[in-house]
């Protein structure tokens, strides 16, 4: 069995989804804050807080989990630069305790949703997983921080582990069952596609008369 945290969300929907496709069993692990519960086709699911220690050690101790796929976070560029705290609390903070309780179950089997937000800001420079390291904002140093935690732990106890630094992720899946879902609804590719469609009038173009990242990964994301 597969513990898909954030499994409610946006692409942690598509995870579960394709998961129980191929075959795997899955447990769903989200406190619904930015998830919705209609989007867990398949799989048990379990509301609640990936970061509550009692709660996981219930999981861990009733399901046989193999491997966990960690897709919970708070995401909002902008959100981190106002209340870093919260990002540092829940991305941070929550995923250490997610990862000691996996160690004291003998679990080491980890796939992390991590960002493209862990690389220093370029323009039109094609990005490699050796690109430079520099994250510009909370949210980028919240998941780089686990990116390194997670090899320390590699190192230490053997604890195996894959990191996705993806860009900009839009779209549903072809049968068209989970997809975006965020209200407000924030990000450049979804804002652009309302337009195509008539359900926007306009997108806002920020300017460049205050500090802004200018690469296309963050689109039009304040820092």
């Amino acid at each position: 069995m597969i513990l898909v945290t954030g499994g409610a969300g946006y692409i942690g929907s598509h995870v579960n989804k394709e998961l129980n496709r191929q075959g795997y069993v899955t447990l769903v692990l989200d406190n619904l804050y930015t998830g919705h519960k209609e989007l867990v086709k398949k799989g048990i699911f379990i509301e609640g807080d990936f970061g509550d220690n009692k709660l996981l050690r219930m999981i861990f101790k009733e399901y046989p989990i193999e491997a966990v796929c960690h897709l919970a976070a708070f995401t909002e560029v902008d959100e981190s630069v106002e209340q870093p705290l919260k990002y540092y609390e829940n991305n941070v903070k929550n995923t250490i305790t997610l990862l000691d309780v996996m160690l004291e179950n003998k679990v080491k089997k980890f796939v992390f949703s991590s960002t493209s937000a862990v690389y220093s800001e370029v323009s039109d420079v094609l990005i490699t997983e050796d690109f430079t390291l520099a994250p510009l904002s909370p949210y980028g140093r919240s998941k780089l921080m686990i990116d390194e935690i997670l090899n320390d732990y590699n190192k230490a106890y053997g604890f195996n582990y894959v990191a996705f630094r993806y860009f900009n992720a839009a779209g549903c899946d072809v049968e068209g069952d989970v997809g975006e879902w965020h209200e407000p609804e924030a990000h450049l590719i979804p804002v652009v596609l309302d337009v195509a469609i008539g359900k926007r009038d306009h997108i806002k173009i920020f300017g460049n008369d205050y500090e802004t990242c200018k690469c296309s990964r963050c689109g039009f994301a304040k820092f």
